[in-house]
């Protein structure tokens, strides 16, 4: 094997001192490229650990891109469902999609080899943050949504229009690919820059855009979706027990004027059941990151953290299942294909 490297360049020089001890204490190196002195090495696991690994993740990502398939054709086909709330369930679900399909390419790297070159790796890891970037923000017009229409019930309908929440969802994906952009302008300009050997997929942001990215993509919506359903909480619970007490008729007509529907307060628990688990998702991913943390977890505990990440795109979808009966009924009619009927789009599906 041969070693021949520019010493003066560090990155170089750093990677063939760790190949030539790696060499010193072991009898036999598998790389990733053979015909390559500057291949990075293969993660060397039992064949059995590795096909396991490979089965589990494989079959999580056809399960998140399967249901959230289910999601987008069922809110797309019956127009029954097009309403401003699954609206926002629709853009979570593409971008839960997306998570799904970008799983595979993850699977790719469990042996540590990337193989379809420096402009793809960068272009995965830019469709993985677009991803990301999106939930994160139909996340918080999920929260706005439950909040006027607990909050705010009788101005919900004209202040919550289709129109309004599809500019809405257009503006939150057009930032996210602008952010995006320039978080990873560098990274663009000149792919691979940043790997230490050839079969490396390496992705290096500032510290300036790392503590922008802290602010806008994690402090600032988790606040905002916190403090807003802190105060759906609050209200949702008061008007339950205002629906439940025997008050008098002149106090309970006045209390209907103001009170959310019952099927809004339903909505709000299932939507706030969604948001607590994401929450759970993606708090100790990003905590880990940003504190520094990261660096000290052994490979395991990172594992598990990014898997948690990723989890939570295949929980949603379920979580619908579990509450609502109208996706249960549509999940039955796209299974036996009835959607391809005549007329199907106006079944009645609530």
């Amino acid at each position: 094997m041969n070693f021949d490297v520019d010493w003066r360049d560090k990155s170089q020089r750093a990677a063939r001192v760790q190949q030539l001890l790696v060499c010193l204490t072991m009898e036999e190196v598998e790389l990733c490229f053979p015909q390559l002195n500057t291949s990075c090495w293969k993660t060397k696991r039992p064949l059995s650990h590795t096909v396991l690994i490979y089965m589990v993740l494989s079959f999580i990502s056809l399960l998140t891109v399967t249901l959230n398939l289910l999601v987008i054709i069922s809110i797309s086909h019956f127009k029954q469902l097009r309403s401003p709330t699954n609206l926002l369930l629709l853009s979570l679900a593409v971008s839960d999609c997306f998570v799904g399909l970008l799983m595979l390419f993850q699977v790719m790297l469990i042996n540590g080899c990337w193989i379809l070159g420096d402009l793809m790796c960068t272009l995965v890891c830019i469709f993985d943050y677009l991803a990301t970037c999106s939930s994160i923000a139909v996340m918080m017009l999920i929260s706005v949504d439950r909040y006027i229409a607990i909050c705010d019930p009788l101005r919900y309908l004209m202040k919550v229009t289709l129109k309004r929440v599809e500019l809405c969802v257009l503006m939150c994906w057009i930032f996210s690919f602008f952010f995006m952009s320039v978080l990873m302008k560098d990274n663009l300009k000149q792919p691979g820059q940043y790997n230490s050997c050839d079969g490396e997929c390496v992705i290096i942001i500032t510290f300036i855009d790392q503590v922008a990215h802290l602010l806008l993509l994690f402090v600032l919506p988790i606040t905002v979706i916190i403090v807003l359903y802190m105060r759906v909480f609050v209200v949702a619970v008061f008007q339950a027990r205002a629906m439940r007490s025997h008050i008098a008729a002149v106090s309970l007509q006045r209390s209907t004027k103001v009170t959310a529907k019952k099927s809004e307060i339903k909505a709000a628990r299932t939507l706030g059941v969604v948001i607590v688990v994401f929450l759970l998702c993606i708090c100790p991913y990003f905590c880990a990151t940003f504190t520094g943390q990261d660096s000290f977890l052994n490979g395991s505990a990172a594992v598990f953290l990014i898997f948690l990440f990723y989890f939570n795109s295949c929980l949603n979808p379920m979580i619908y299942v579990l509450f609502y009966p109208w996706f249960r009924k549509s999940i039955k009619l796209i299974v036996t294909l009835q959607i391809l009927r005549p007329g199907s789009r106006d079944t009645k599906i609530l």
